[in-house]
């Protein structure tokens, strides 16, 4: 979820299934509500790390027809994220 499908009803229904949504408002809303600005930096961070990850095209197709050898260039491409 994010801002763009941040309307009342899908709101409501995350937190019906038990979602905590950590969207800010649009800035023309008329009734903002508070969020958790930590939480969503944090959510943006994550994000950003799955945008780099996929960036790996050994990732991003999945050549590797083993779990543990994709694991493993999962770890290694984390280490170099880590190292940048």
């Amino acid at each position: 979820m994010d801002r763009a499908y941040e309307g009342d009803q899908t709101r409501q229904l995350a937190l019906e299934l038990g979602y905590i949504p950590v969207v800010p408002p649009k800035t023309n809303r008329l009734e903002p509500w508070e969020y958790d600005r930590a939480m969503y930096k944090k959510r943006n961070e994550i994000e950003r790390l799955f945008r780099r990850l996929k960036g790996f095209r050994r990732i991003f197709s999945r050549f590797d027809k083993l779990d543990i050898i994709f694991l493993s260039f999962i770890h290694f491409a984390l280490i170099v994220e880590a190292l940048r």
